[in-house]
């Protein structure tokens, strides 16, 4: 890792008002990164054109691994040997917070519900799940059970009968047992080893060894979230989930070593594209956290990309008052957003733009990532500005239902006519009046 001298936390102030370029730009980051999206173009039309071909070429070049088609799916027998690799206090962790995570997803689904229109008909809305599915759990550093819960669950509980997992295998061409544990545990029903753009592009278009999928969930990386955006129209999208990010509304009443040990935690994902903020009324909390975050990050296992991270993708903003900081907050538009403030459920209402809040010292994002119930696949790069995170509703589909009777349609008439009228469509209105020249 880079000498402590060598890291330089920005720190910046900002009172209200009109913001400085340096934080108008970290605010106002791009969602895509457009050199990512020239790539990803380029690799997800090989796979449009050559199908599994091309998937295998992409698998060989970034994974480091030759496999053959029927390579890709993993067998039962390697699902079942990781099962058993796996140890107790893990599986029992995991079954703990699917548990909790199964829970949170049906309390919040959305029931059928009906309305009584004015004449004696009805009209409504009713839900039914995709058929099928793909969800992307990212490789990299680390085995993301916890996302592939985070997914799968969710499908599960929608009552989605098809669900694809794609993640990247290593060079030996095996998945992480402890992954392959969590993905059966979760409900899904195909897994293969494959990951990056390829996993898009084939969940997307469909090969001759993976069926294409109505809609894509997931993280991912930069290229993940380019090819993503552009498979939009394909297939379904969840949202533009890329690399982590936190932000951290503090007073005086916080303590440096949590907002920094918070801010690293979602540092250390290891992209280098990770973004954090901390936005302060206190200057001495502002320069304990800068010092904190460089002894902390010594001690991270993925040092290099945390360093880029606290170099280019991190900031500290003092600010007048914490209502100057809420606006920052809210400008930024994190994937998380913590509250560690006096009275800290007093400030939630004044949240516009977040993907998940984490309220109070006690509640630390890691919680969200893990256990608390919320799905931690949120949007990110300012996106929670019109985007809500993953939910088991985003596996079905809403369809609105109307039956009027005849009373119903004679009533509206009027109101059918002139429209048609207004907008020169004759055919609609005799759709309607035809009805009634021969009951």
């Amino acid at each position: 890792m880079k000498a402590e001298s060598e890291i330089k936390v920005r720190v910046a102030q900002w009172s209200g008002g009109e913001k400085s370029d340096e934080i108008v730009r970290f605010c106002r980051r791009p969602a895509v990164d457009p050199a990512a999206e020239v790539v990803a173009r380029e690799i997800l039309n090989e796979i449009r054109t050559r199908g599994d071909e091309a998937v295998l070429e992409c698998i060989e070049k970034y994974d480091g691994v030759r496999l053959a088609p029927d390579q890709l799916l993993v067998p039962k027998p390697e699902i079942n040997a990781a099962r058993e690799s796996v140890d107790v206090e893990f599986i029992n962790a995991a079954r703990e917070a699917h548990k909790r995570i199964t829970s949170f997803a049906r309390a919040g689904l959305r029931k059928d519900w009906t309305l009584a229109s004015p004449r004696g008909g009805m009209l409504g809305e009713q839900y039914a799940p995709l058929e099928r599915v793909g969800v992307y759990i990212p490789g990299g550093l680390a085995p993301l059970v916890s996302t592939a819960l985070m997914t799968v669950t969710l499908a599960r509980v929608a009552g989605v009968p098809d669900v694809v997992a794609c993640t990247p295998c290593g060079p030996d061409g095996k998945i992480n047992p402890y992954l392959l544990f969590g993905l059966e545990l979760a409900g899904a029903s195909e897994i293969y080893k494959l990951g990056g753009i390829q996993a898009i592009g084939a969940m997307a278009y469909g090969t001759a060894t993976i069926k294409k999928v109505e809609k894509i969930v997931g993280p991912g990386g930069t290229f993940v979230t380019a090819a993503k955006r552009l498979v939009y129209g394909d297939v379904a999208l969840d949202m533009l989930a890329g690399p982590s990010e936190i932000a951290v509304l503090a007073d005086d009443t916080a303590f440096a070593e949590n907002v920094a040990a918070d801010m690293l935690s979602q540092a250390e994902h290891g992209t280098g594209h990770e973004k954090t903020l901390l936005a302060t009324t206190s200057s001495n909390l502002a320069t304990a956290v800068q010092l904190e975050l460089v002894k902390q990050a010594e001690s991270i296992a993925h040092r290099a990309g945390v360093a880029r991270v606290l170099n280019e993708g991190t900031m500290i903003v003092v600010v007048g008052t914490l209502d100057a900081g809420m606006e920052l907050c809210n400008d930024f538009a994190p994937e998380h957003l913590e509250l560690m403030v006096r009275e800290p459920r007093n400030w939630l209402k004044k949240v516009k733009n977040a993907g998940a809040v984490f309220v109070g010292e006690w509640t630390p994002e890691c919680a969200g990532d893990y256990v608390a119930g919320p799905s931690h696949v949120l949007p990110t790069g300012g996106t929670a500005r019109m985007f809500s995170g993953l939910t088991a509703d985003d596996f079905r589909k809403r369809t609105s239902v109307a039956a009027f009777t005849r009373a119903d349609l004679k009533d509206v008439l009027p109101v059918i006519e002139a429209f048609g009228r207004v907008e020169g469509l004759g055919a609609h209105a005799r759709s309607a009046r035809i009805r009634f020249s021969h009951s």
